[in-house]
């Protein structure tokens, strides 16, 4: 009887693993309906890849499904909708029940590296430590190495989301990184001056981290490496998605507003309703806005935020009104930093956002029809700003981040920055400024006020160099040659060991008419960078101007 009951067990072990297996002619149907969907429904996401990169990556990963694991094939899919780059166009790893495991721990990207900020009890040595490599091999690599993986906008949406990433095996193992899919993972830390190696084993793959906002919560069995015996303002009151509160000695009123829904107990009208009239009757001189958690929502909700700050012109000045933002700013919350932007005198203070100014979003899921794995796919353009003002991200005006001392002694550099910030001399925007002393002939202070800010911390996010360059070409553009060197003339000063610099200083004097002076500095941006993009550039410039001559 023990016998039959053991063969019975195994027998349907063996029909469950049947079910969940899939030929690789099915994955390679599945790839193939993923690929027409894309060409014939979404092909408008060819933005940032284009229809033949996405085709021969499609190409690449069918040939290669019969070689490859089950999460590998999935991993394949993954980097193939990232290549996307829009965060709501991804693969939904969480509808994927028991295959992508997680080890038990949160890491955050802090300015002076990558550390362990929320870990299980059972690894609490663990708590504080920086992540140095994973399975040996160099933190740096591994995050190169997940990169692709992530359905990442920008540098700051990685920053944001993509260490999720890098504490799967399953990717791990997919991406390189690890020799052997195993449910243990080794890593290397640092915690003060002790270096140490720890085998550290997934969880189950129905457990959860107590994860609000990106970072771990200290409850039950699970440790915050903040200390617990005060609450920075941004990580007070978490269970409500916006609150305020009063700051007499900076006569300031800070806000929190952690996603664009509203709240159970208080919608977002009534809310700031509440906010602007204490506003109006109290000893305020200061509104701080802080958006670096909101991963957004509804945006037909933010009128009632702009429409009363418009209105209340005690705050809608220069120097009254504060917006944190941050790498998880996102989706609808980029809509309102953009209307902050468009309609407010807001100063942007902390990292730059994580999403793109203008954006797709909205996604809609679509099903892979052998193994029903879910794709979403974004249908909807969102523009803010006019085409040429679209970037990356929205970058502050006033550059603050934070170490992981400043995380774990619960002080918040941004706040502090945005409730001292009085510095009359602060540029909001350097290139009006730049160009008004331009205008007004006043070269040498230019130089100096140039090499001043794009030395300053503060302006760490502004593109000198791009948003001049710009200005060159726009000037080339026009027909206006000589300006145009001139401003390329300056980039060059600025950012003398840029290949880019000198290779548009010699596309201005091409048009200028002076090719000997295109060729120098053609050869000069090539010897720079021979094997680059710009280097290849000016290869095939000074072939074509040789020829010419």
């Amino acid at each position: 009887m023990k016998k039959l009951i053991i063969m019975v067990l195994c027998c349907f072990a063996m029909q469950a693993t049947a079910q969940n297996m899939q030929s690789a002619e099915e994955w390679q149907d599945d790839l193939k309906f993923l690929q027409n969907t894309i060409h014939s429904d979404y092909s408008f996401l060819f933005k940032k890849t284009t229809a033949s990169d996405f085709d021969k990556s499609v190409s690449e990963l069918s040939k290669a499904i019969p070689s490859l694991e089950e999460h590998e094939i999935i991993v394949g899919l993954a980097r193939i909708i990232s290549s996307f780059k829009y965060g709501h166009t991804a693969l939904g790893f969480r509808s994927i029940p028991g295959k992508f495991h997680s080890l038990p721990l949160n890491l955050y990207y802090f300015k002076d590296g990558i550390y362990v900020q929320g870990v299980h009890k059972d690894y609490k040595q663990l708590l504080g430590a920086k992540v140095t490599a994973v399975a040996g091999v160099p933190v740096e690599d591994v995050l190169k190495a997940v990169y692709p993986v992530v359905p990442a906008e920008n540098d700051q949406f990685f920053k944001a989301y993509g260490l999720r990433y890098m504490i799967s095996p399953e990717i791990l193992h997919a991406q390189g990184v690890i020799d052997k899919l195993s449910d243990n993972v080794e890593l290397s830390l640092k915690k003060g001056t002790e270096t140490f190696k720890q085998t550290v084993k997934v969880m189950s793959a129905d457990e959860r981290a107590p994860i609000k906002y990106g970072f771990v919560q200290q409850e039950g069995d699970w440790l915050d490496a903040r200390k617990q015996d005060k609450t920075p303002l941004y990580l007070k009151n978490l269970d409500k998605i916006y609150y305020y509160e009063y700051l007499p000695e900076k006569k300031t009123v800070y806000v929190r507003h952690s996603q664009i829904q509203d709240d159970p107990s208080e919608n977002i009208p009534d809310f700031y309703d509440r906010v602007f009239n204490f506003i109006a009757n109290n000893d305020v001189e200061r509104l701080v806005i802080d958006v670096r958690l909101n991963g957004g929502g509804n945006n037909y909700k933010n009128k009632a935020v702009i429409t009363r700050i418009i209105e209340s012109k005690k705050i809608n000045q220069v120097g009254k009104l504060y917006v944190i933002i941050g790498r998880r700013t996102f989706s609808a919350c980029q809509n309102l930093v953009n209307e902050f932007d468009n309609y407010t005198n807001a100063i942007f203070i902390g990292e730059p956002t994580g999403e793109n100014i203008n954006f797709y979003g909205d996604n809609r899921r679509v099903e892979l029809p052998n193994s029903k794995i879910p794709m979403f796919l974004s249908f909807a353009w969102w523009q803010d700003k006019p085409q040429w003002e679209n970037g990356p991200w929205t970058a502050p005006q006033i550059a603050v981040d934070m170490s992981f001392e400043d995380y774990k002694e619960n002080r918040d550099p941004v706040l502090d920055a945005s409730l001292s910030f009085s510095d009359s001399e602060y540029i909001t925007d350097p290139m009006q400024y730049m160009t008004d002393l331009y205008l007004a002939g006043e070269m040498e202070k230019l130089q100096k006020e140039a090499v001043r800010m794009i030395n300053d911390p503060a302006y760490q996010f502004f593109d000198f160099e791009g948003e001049l360059n710009k200005t060159g070409y726009d000037m080339l553009g026009r027909g206006d040659h000589e300006t145009a060197v001139a401003v390329f003339t300056f980039v060059t000063q600025l950012f003398p060991d840029s290949a880019n610099a000198w290779d548009s200083l010699a596309e201005g004097y091409l048009k200028a008419g002076q090719k000997e002076k295109a060729i120098e500095y053609y050869r000069k941006a090539l010897s720079m960078d021979p094997e680059g993009a710009t280097g290849k550039n000016a290869s095939e410039m000074l072939k074509e101007i040789t020829k010419e001559q």
